[in-house]
């Protein structure tokens, strides 16, 4: 183990934390949820930087890295699908009716102030689904191409879908502190709305550009390699 796999290991072991700690209804934990996840979101980018400049890439870090960032994926998309979900989704009720889960205090929509509204943007079911649905459909594409000899390496559109999700999920983490400490009365400080709509606008930009990001470059990946699967 050297120390590139260790902060992958890291990042695995506190992903449990960042599904626990958004679900209480306190600012504080919901803040250090938000820290929590600003240090794992660095974590990755450096474990890969430092085992590539430091020549220290093993088969361990290989298998560990893609696992991390797919726990991680599903782990803060939990809390953010619970507080985050429309009251009218199919999935959101039927977890909650059939005792699965417990039904959460408040919901926190991303909100924008436009023309004297407020626009209320939920996370509905179905978008997890596009954003997950990749993801598996991703690996199994580069394990089978690489049974096959073909190297399927990642594009720009798909770094930049990487980078939307990962602002699209820290403004949820950080609405979920903000939002619960605007309950708390003290909305009329100096600049609180502007903070307010500013995180609102930036999580609702980031998950529209995450989600139409995570279709084109899937569509790209199957129209350059798709033909590795039919051809002898």
């Amino acid at each position: 183990m050297n120390l590139p796999n260790w902060l992958t290991v890291g990042r695995i072991a506190f992903t449990p934390l960042l599904v626990w700690l958004p679900l209480q209804e306190d600012p504080g934990f919901r803040l250090a949820a938000f820290v929590l996840f600003l240090a794992v979101a660095v974590t990755d980018y450096y474990d890969g930087m430092l085992a590539r400049t430091m020549g220290l890439v093993t088969d361990l870090g290989k298998m560990l890295d893609p696992l991390a960032d797919k726990l991680l994926l599903i782990g803060t998309f939990v809390p953010m699908f619970w507080l985050q979900a429309p009251d009218s989704d199919t999935v959101h009720g039927w977890l909650t009716s059939a005792g699965l889960v417990r039904e959460a205090a408040e919901h926190y929509p991303f909100v924008v102030s436009f023309a004297g509204a407020d626009l209320r943007i939920p996370l509905p079911w179905w978008v997890i689904i596009i954003v997950l649905a990749r993801e598996v459909a991703m690996t199994i594409l580069r394990q089978l191409a690489h049974r096959r000899g073909t190297v399927i390496a990642a594009i720009y559109a798909a770094k930049l879908k990487t980078a939307f999700q990962l602002i699209w999920i820290g403004a949820a983490f950080f609405w979920f502190f903000f939002a619960t400490v605007d309950r708390l009365d003290v909305r009329d400080r100096a600049g609180w709305g502007l903070i307010a709509n500013a995180v609102g606008a930036i999580g609702a930009i980031a998950m529209v550009a995450s989600v139409a990001l995570t279709l084109y470059s899937m569509a790209i990946y199957l129209s350059r390699y798709g033909r590795v699967f039919t051809r002898r």
